[in-house]
């Protein structure tokens, strides 16, 4: 991987394929290595673009509390170290937060967006106490909090299971408790749907345990030239569970 000095951090990336250029965000608690599958069916069609988010994988944070926002133009510094302009954008679950804040935040330099398992939608009062009393236990018990409580809930697929927690298991607390804090605080992007003037698609799987379908639909009910491909039998981690019928949804962006 390289790194880019930007915001503070250092900002660990991989660079692969040819094309279009498409930015996939990776969700929470993991890093960008939850991309691996799909990147055999994309790499000829794409210039991929892979960051590890602040604090995950192999990008540094800052001790400071930090937003959605801030993630965000973490992405902006990279597309400017790699002297692209615009480019499509794709992020699972967090990622997806990522994703809109830099669409509300840099709308001139999205060509496209892209939300995997994603949502809309801020935190109710009630889920954002349980980010917070999940950041606080990882603070005194460590990671092993969140690999317990999201591992079975991320893939029923036992394959997945075990792929997931290796990598969440590899995290650092710091990551874990500023992304859990970040996304507690995230702004509803709901209102921002209808403006956008670029392809919108939504891959979601129809047995996620984290972010049910009803969220993407409400997206498509606000957007309806959104493109929503629903996934029979898929969970939250459409990119590993289906790779081929989730990069297949990504060609999207080729079109």
């Amino acid at each position: 991987m390289d790194t880019v000095a930007v915001n503070g951090i250092n900002l660990a990336y991989t660079r692969r394929g040819k094309g279009n250029p498409l930015v996939l965000v990776h969700g929470f608690p993991l890093d960008s290595s939850s991309w691996s599958e799909i990147i055999p069916f994309l790499e000829d069609r794409f210039d991929l673009i892979l960051p590890d988010l602040r604090g995950f994988g192999r990008s540094t944070t800052v001790e400071s509390p930090y937003t959605v926002s801030d993630m965000a133009d973490d992405l902006a510094g990279l597309l400017d170290h790699l002297g692209i302009e615009k480019a499509a954008l794709a992020g699972h679950s967090m990622g997806g937060y990522v994703a809109l804040a830099f669409a509300k935040k840099h709308p001139h330099r999205i060509n496209g967006l892209g939300l995997v398992s994603s949502q809309a939608a801020a935190d109710a009062t009630e889920g954002k106490e349980r980010r917070y009393k999940t950041a606080a236990d990882v603070a005194e018990k460590g990671v092993s909090v969140v690999v317990e409580a999201m591992t079975q809930k991320l893939s029923a697929d036992v394959r997945v299971q075990e792929f997931v927690r290796g990598v969440i298991e590899r995290q650092s607390k710091q990551a874990v408790i500023g992304a859990l804090k970040a996304m507690a605080e995230r702004e509803d992007s709901t209102p921002i749907l209808s403006s956008f003037n670029f392809p919108l698609l939504l891959i979601h799987g129809d047995t996620d345990q984290l972010i049910p379908m009803d969220r993407a639909k409400e997206i498509k009910s606000i957007n309806p030239s959104a493109r929503l491909l629903e996934l029979n039998g898929a969970g939250h981690m459409p990119m590993m569970e289906f790779a081929r019928q989730t990069a297949d949804g990504l060609m999207f962006f080729a079109e």
